[in-house]
């Protein structure tokens, strides 16, 4: 049997930008990506802390260093820039692993950017 879990979170970065007329998504600085194990076109759960929407998209390759948090398509109508937002994966584990697995979380300070 396989659990659902937690994979990796990215906790309250800041909308920094939204694109109706595009095909969907959210862009994420690779920096943040990168730092949080995740990876583009990676499903991804958006939770925004401003309007409590929650929903799934994919991982946009974003600008390295840019801090760029960026909701495209039809998700840019569920928030507004400075809105804070929380983005998860997550990974299907069995029961031996589930006692060794420790979600990666990542904390990046006001301007999106990683803090080591």
């Amino acid at each position: 049997m396989f659990i659902e879990v937690l994979q990796a979170k990215i906790h309250n970065v800041r909308l920094t930008q939204t694109e109706l007329n595009y095909t969907g998504s959210i862009t994420i600085d690779m920096d943040l990506v990168d730092a949080a194990g995740m990876v583009p076109n990676q499903k991804v759960l958006i939770v925004n802390n401003n309007n409590g929407e929650r929903f799934e998209t994919y991982i946009i390759a974003g600008e390295r260093g840019t801090g760029i948090i960026g909701l495209n398509g039809a998700a840019a109508r569920k928030g507004q820039v400075g809105d804070e937002l929380i983005i998860m994966t997550f990974t299907w584990l069995n029961k031996d692993e589930l006692s060794v697995h420790q979600p990666r979380n990542i904390f990046p300070d006001r301007n999106n950017k990683v803090i080591l």
